[in-house]
């Protein structure tokens, strides 16, 4: 790595916040490359500015700018990319600036990377979208939850092996970066690795309906209001804490050049694998009464299971067990609940 600060596009959103908010408690100066697209993350760059002042340094600017991103990446030690268009139904709805935001802007980005002569690392944030919705796994279908036929699949998850298939925009256009990341390190060289992220929550998450679903699942339940559930509930993600995933993106930029040009699976695992159901069941332990919810028609591409086989990552990048997805989910409460006035906007 050379001596700049670390560059994280994306940093006033949620996992950007908390992975800047490690580096600079780390004594690194980060500079935070978002264009507030996304309602209420400017509270997260506040935050930033008040518990770390001048090691945070903002540039408010659009990934889709060649010319910020290649004046942001020229001062750059280390590059995390996370600017991005994040939600599915977004997508559908506007497919062109899906892709340009997703594919284009990531193409940016490595083209900037690419003219420091290979001296900056870049880890990019990827998604388990890129697998597609795995209908060919056999699932049977328990009162809560599906599980999978094949006890491998069961005891361990979706590795780095299955083949990638890209279903809706979102799909395509997160699935066209991810390749164009890992054909960067092999054709030019570039110290470039993918993380495929499953469900990322925690504190500084304001989830919505779109996207955040376990965070909005909490806002709703704290606030008393209904949740809608896309299928029948028994759909299956393996959560992480954002604190696991943080530790995650630092080591794999520590870890290059040798994890360079690969793609690694990031998500609890299976002893973090929960079903909607089983979030909902828990969130109303929490808050003490229960949540309705209501049931709406599946949405295109989603998987009725997916769970990440996190072994390579684990091996490859030192990672610890993460954090067990009922613990976290009370730390992401108590967030919450310090945070009242966002609970009740969000539910509003």
């Amino acid at each position: 790595m050379t001596g700049g600060p670390v560059l994280v596009t994306g940093g006033a959103g949620f996992i950007g916040a908390n992975l800047a908010d490690s580096l600079a408690a780390a004594g690194e100066d980060v500079v935070v490359f978002d264009s507030l697209a996304r309602p209420g993350v400017e509270h997260n760059l506040d935050w930033l500015a008040r518990r770390h002042g001048h090691r945070i340094r903002f540039v408010r600017a659009d990934i889709r700018d060649r010319g910020a991103v290649d004046m942001a990446v020229a001062e750059a030690g280390s590059v995390f990319h996370f600017a991005a268009q994040v939600a599915v139904t977004t997508s559908l709805t506007d497919p062109r600036s899906d892709f340009d935001v997703n594919a284009a802007g990531t193409l940016n980005v490595l083209e900037a990377v690419r003219r420091r002569d290979g001296a900056v690392p870049l880890v990019f944030a990827s998604t388990n979208k890129v697998y597609g919705d795995l209908a060919d796994i056999a699932l049977e279908r328990g009162q809560t939850a599906y599980v999978p036929v094949s006890p491998d699949v069961r005891d361990h998850g979706v590795d780095e092996r299955r083949p990638l298939d890209f279903h809706t925009p979102y799909g395509c256009s997160k699935g066209a970066a991810d390749q164009y990341v890992l054909d960067y390190a092999r054709s030019f060289g570039l110290p470039a690795a993918v993380l495929r992220m499953s469900c990322i929550y925690g504190p500084l998450q304001r989830g919505t309906e779109d996207q955040g679903w376990v965070a909005h699942f909490l806002i709703r339940g704290l606030a008393g209001a209904p949740i809608t559930i896309y299928g029948d509930g028994c759909q299956v993600r393996d959560v992480l804490h954002v604190g696991d995933a943080v530790a995650a993106y630092r080591a794999c930029r520590d870890a290059m050049p040798a994890v360079a040009g690969r793609a690694f699976n990031l998500g609890g695992g299976p002893d973090n694998a929960v079903s909607l159901r089983q979030v909902l069941a828990q969130i109303e332990d929490i808050v003490c009464r229960p949540v309705k919810a209501d049931l709406a028609d599946w949405r295109a591409g989603d998987q009725r299971y997916y769970v990440s086989d996190t072994r390579r990552a684990m091996d490859a990048l030192g990672l610890p067990r993460p954090r067990s997805w009922r613990e976290g989910l009370a730390d992401l409460a108590d967030w919450l609940r310090a945070e009242g006035r966002v609970a009740v906007e969000a539910a509003a």
